[in-house]
C-alpha cells in the first residue's frame, strides 16, 4: 500500500470535503449577486395591484393565490341578455336575466377586485355625441365603477390599442379614481385586436359574453352572455387569460415564444372542471384565441367550437353576427372553410339538424349572402340533410340617431350536449390573430330529484325564440334586398 496516498477511504473523504467546500463557496458568491428572474417569473410591476396603491410583493399570481386557501365553491350559472328597446318578444317567451341588471348585481358582489377585458369602452352618450335616454344604464354602470374605486376596490382594465372609440372619457375618469388600465397593441403583436369581453370579480365571479363596455350593449344591441357566481376554480382560470393581456400591455412587451408555467392551465376540453352548479352535474372550461395567446393546456377557441359541433348527434343551433368561410381582414381574402365544412359534415354524415342565425343590419357586408345561400343549398330533406339559414333584423324604428346599434351581436352555439358562449364572429381572422374567449358548459339533469332545465336546454329555448320570431327571415324572403332594412 502506498503510504503517501493514504487509505482509499481517506482519499474519498478528502475528495468529498473539497467538493463540499466548493459548493459552499459557489453558493456564497451567488447569494451576493442579484439574479434575474427565471422564465417563470414576472417583475412585480407586471401584475395588477391587489388593492389600490399597494403593489404586490410577488411576481404575478392569480387572485386569491392558487396555493392559498380558497373558499368552498358553490357554482351557479345564469344566462344574461340584452334585448334592444322596442323589440318585444311574444308574451310568455323564454328570456334570460337583463344584462344591465346582472352587471350591477355583479358589481354589488365585488369586495376586493374587478378585472375587465373589453374591446373598447363607451358607456356614456356624449362619447358618441348622442343625447338619448337609453344611455342611462351605461352611465349608471360607469358611476358604480367609480364608487367602487372610492371604496378601495381595485379595478384593472385590459383593452385594445388603438382604441375603436376616439372620444370616450370613461377610462380617463376611472384612472383618475385609481383604476389601472393597459392598452394592448394586438395589431403589432398578433395582427388582430383584443376582441375579448369578460370580467373576473374577486377571483370568484365571472361574466363572459358578446357585450362590450358600451351603453348600446345594454339597451340598443342584442347580446347574450353568462355569469357564473361563486366559482373560484373557473374564475382563477379565466384570470390567467386576463393576465396574458395584462403582461402584453406593459411597455415594450413582446409576445413570448413559450408562456411561463404560471400561465398554464389544467382545465381544458380533455379535463374540464367537474362539479355541481346548483346541484346539477356540470362540466365547464374556457377556450381562447389566437393560438399565440394559448399557454400550455389552454384549448384553442376554434378547437372548442369544432369539438362541440363534432359531439352533436341531434342538432346544432348557432347564432352569430357574421359568418364567412374566408378571412375578413386580410387582402386579398383567403378561403377558410373549416367551420363551414364542420356544419356540412354534421348534417350529411350524422343527420344533425343545423340551424344558423346570422345578423343583418346596414353594416352587413353583402358578400356574406352568397356564402349563406351556398350553405342553405346544401340542405336535402329527401336525403335527410337538414341545413337552414335565417338572418335576424332588428328594426331601427325611431332610434336612427344612434350609430352602430340595432343589431343582433350574440355569438353562441348549442347542441343537445353542450352550450358554447363566445366573443368571436365566425371567420378565420377571429381565430388566428384576434383575441377571443369561449365558455363551453355541459350539464345533465340529476336523476335523483326534479331540477330546472340544463344550461343547454335554456340556451336552446332562447335560440328557438329568436328563430321563430318575426325578426328572423329566410334568405329567399326579406333578405333578398341585402339592405337589411326591416320591412315588417
Amino acid at each position: 500500500m502506498n503510504a503517501k496516498a493514504g487509505p482509499p477511504e481517506l482519499q474519498v473523504l478528502g475528495t468529498l470535503a473539497v467538493l463540499w467546500l466548493g459548493a459552499v463557496t459557489l453558493a456564497y458568491v451567488l447569494w451576493q449577486v442579484r439574479l434575474p428572474p427565471t422564465c417563470g417569473q414576472l417583475h412585480p410591476e407586471e401584475g395588477p395591484t391587489g388593492s389600490r396603491g399597494h403593489s404586490s410583493s410577488l411576481a404575478w399570481e392569480p387572485l386569491g393565490g392558487e396555493a392559498g386557501q380558497q373558499p368552498q365553491d358553490s357554482c351557479r350559472l345564469v344566462l344574461v341578455e340584452s334585448i334592444p328597446q322596442d323589440l318585444p318578444s311574444a308574451a310568455g317567451s323564454p328570456s334570460a336575466q337583463p344584462l344591465a341588471q346582472a352587471w350591477l348585481q355583479l358589481l354589488d358582489a365585488a369586495q376586493e377586485s374587478i378585472h375587465v377585458a373589453s374591446f373598447y369602452w363607451s358607456l356614456t352618450g356624449p362619447d358618441i355625441g348622442v343625447n338619448d335616454s337609453s344611455s342611462q344604464p351605461g352611465e349608471a354602470l360607469l358611476q358604480k365603477l367609480a364608487q367602487l374605486l372610492d371604496k378601495n376596490i381595485s379595478l384593472a382594465v385590459a383593452t385594445s390599442s388603438p382604441s375603436l372609440t376616439k372620444n370616450s372619457t370613461d377610462l380617463r375618469v376611472l384612472v383618475a379614481r385609481g383604476a389601472q388600465v393597459r392598452f394592448v397593441p394586438m395589431r403589432k403583436l398578433t395582427g388582430g385586436v383584443l376582441h375579448s369581453k369578460f370580467w373576473v370579480v374577486d377571483g370568484r365571479h365571472i361574466y363572459l359574453g358578446s357585450a362590450n363596455m358600451d351603453w348600446r350593449a345594454l339597451t340598443q344591441v342584442k347580446e347574450l352572455g353568462a355569469i357564473i357566481y361563486n366559482c373560484s376554480h373557473l374564475a382563477l382560470d379565466l384570470e390567467k387569460i386576463f393576465q396574458t393581456y395584462w403582461v402584453l400591455g406593459a411597455p415594450r412587451a413582446v409576445l413570448p415564444r413559450t408562456w411561463p408555467q404560471n400561465f398554464s392551465t389544467h382545465i381544458n376540453r380533455f379535463q374540464p372542471l367537474r362539479g355541481r352548479f346548483d346541484g346539477v352535474p356540470t362540466t365547464a372550461y374556457f377556450s381562447a384565441s389566437p393560438p399565440s395567446l394559448c399557454p400550455h393546456g389552454r384549448t384553442r377557441d376554434l378547437e372548442a367550437l369544432l369539438a362541440v359541433m363534432g359531439g352533436a348527434r341531434e342538432f346544432i343551433y348557432a347564432s352569430v353576427m357574421e359568418y364567412f368561410p374566408t378571412t375578413r381582414f386580410s387582402h386579398p381574402p383567403r378561403y377558410w372553410p373549416v367551420l363551414d365544412t364542420a356544419l356540412r359534415t354534421a348534417a350529411f354524415n350524422r343527420g344533425v339538424r343545423v340551424r344558423l342565425l346570422v345578423s343583418c343590419w346596414p353594416h352587413t357586408d353583402p358578400s356574406m349572402f352568397p356564402e349563406l345561400r351556398s350553405l342553405q343549398a346544401f340542405s336535402n330533406p329527401v336525403a335527410g340533410v337538414s341545413v337552414d339559414v335565417k338572418v335576424f333584423i332588428v328594426p331601427v324604428g325611431n332610434h336612427s340617431n344612434i350609430p352602430f346599434s340595432r343589431v343582433n351581436h350574440s355569438k353562441f352555439m348549442v347542441t343537445e350536449k353542450a352550450a358554447y358562449i363566445g366573443t368571436s364572429n365566425w371567420s378565420e381572422d377571429y381565430f388566428s390573430s384576434t383575441s377571443g374567449v369561449g365558455l363551453v358548459v355541459s350539464q345533465r339533469a340529476p336523476g335523483t330529484r326534479p331540477a330546472g332545465p340544463t344550461v343547454q336546454e335554456q340556451l336552446r329555448r332562447l335560440f328557438e325564440r329568436d328563430w321563430d320570431s318575426r325578426y328572423a327571415v329566410g334568405l329567399d324572403g326579406q333578405a333578398q334586398g341585402q339592405d337589411c332594412a326591416w320591412q315588417g
